[in-house]
Parts: structure tokens; C-alpha cells; sequence
């Protein structure tokens, strides 16, 4: 018989999360979502490389809603006031996801790899959370996170601890290196659209 060419790794069913929510103060105060960049918003940027990745995409925002919701995706709101922070966005996201495993991704980082989803699929051994380093910086705002930590979500929130690298160190992630930094650039400033 001969030789079966090796498996390929099982695709795990996986849902999205693009992050909307903040107050975007570098920005002005604007709705980074909607900061045209290159001739469209920067949220429909990253749904057009997050939707190929993923089997359904939820949008965490705290204005704009029904303008975010005109684009045909779940949207969700932070269940903390003055916004919290994308902790927050990613529990209030991560409950509302079709699937056990998500992609988290920025809403301010439109150039972010086209094939995310399937790195951190194949990376991620036993590990609930696995996170970016771009060789430079630890990027905590793209993941791949079971929903099993929701309730370690929930909890740092209402001990009002809000800073996502913080909570992701103390869930034991595995880091990927993906050698591109440029692919995390976050537009927070008008300076930055240039």
C-alpha cells in the first residue's frame, strides 16, 4: 500500500472578532471604524481579510451601532460603561461568537496576514489563548482564544483589570512569531493615515 501523504491539521471551526469599541482619543475622538483610509472605512478593510478567515464575524463598538450593524454582522456592545477597554470588547464579543474558538483583530490594523486564522490554528498545541509577536512586540490585540476563557475574562474585568497583555501572560499563551510588524501597524492618528 503505498506511502498516505501526511494529514493536514484539522481546521477548527472559528469565529471572528474585530475590535470597535474605543474612544479613539489620538484620533480626535472619531469612530476609528469609520476613518476612510485608502478610500474606505478602515472597518470594512479588516472584514475584508478577517470574513475569508473565519465562519462569521462579530463587531465589538460602543457607537455608531447601526452604522456598524449596515455592514451585515452581529454587533455587540461592552457590558462595562465609559468604555473599558478591549478587554471588555473581546468578553462581550467572545459570548456572543457561533464558535468555541475565535480570531481577534484590531479595527485600526488593516494590513494584518491574510492567512492569521490558519497560523494560529497550527501553532496552537493544547493552549486556550495564542497571541503575535512581530519580532519586535508582543501584539495582544490579535489572538486566538477559546471560549473557555471567558470566565477569566469576566473576572479580571470585575476586579477592573482592563489591560489585555496583563490578563494574556496569566493564561499561559502560546506566542507565534509572525515577522512582520509592519502587517500590526495600528492608523491612530491623522499622522498615521499618511
Amino acid at each position: 500500500m503505498p506511502d498516505q501523504p501526511p494529514s493536514s491539521p484539522v481546521h477548527l471551526s472559528c469565529s471572528g472578532i474585530i475590535l470597535a469599541g474605543g474612544q479613539a482619543t489620538r484620533m480626535g475622538g472619531i469612530d476609528k471604524g469609520w476613518v476612510e483610509w485608502h478610500g474606505e472605512p478602515l472597518i470594512q478593510h479588516v472584514i475584508n481579510r478577517i470574513a475569508p478567515q473565519v465562519d462569521d464575524v462579530v463587531i465589538s463598538a460602543n457607537r455608531s451601532l447601526d452604522q456598524y450593524r449596515a455592514l451585515g454582522h452581529r454587533v455587540v456592545s461592552d457590558q462595562q460603561q465609559d468604555f473599558a477597554g478591549p478587554l471588555a470588547g473581546i468578553a462581550a464579543a467572545l459570548a456572543l461568537c457561533r464558535h468555541d474558538w475565535a480570531l481577534v483583530v484590531a479595527c485600526d490594523c488593516p494590513l494584518f496576514p491574510l492567512d492569521l486564522c490558519t497560523t494560529l490554528q497550527q501553532a496552537r498545541q493544547q493552549q486556550a489563548l495564542v497571541l503575535v509577536h512581530d519580532g519586535d512586540h508582543l501584539q495582544p490585540l490579535f489572538m486566538l482564544i477559546h471560549r473557555q476563557l471567558l470566565p477569566s475574562l469576566q473576572q479580571a474585568l470585575a476586579q477592573q483589570q482592563y489591560k489585555v497583555g496583563q490578563w494574556a501572560r496569566m493564561q499561559s499563551p502560546r506566542i507565534v512569531q509572525i515577522h512582520t510588524p509592519e502587517a500590526f501597524i495600528n492608523l491612530n492618528t491623522p499622522a498615521d493615515l499618511q
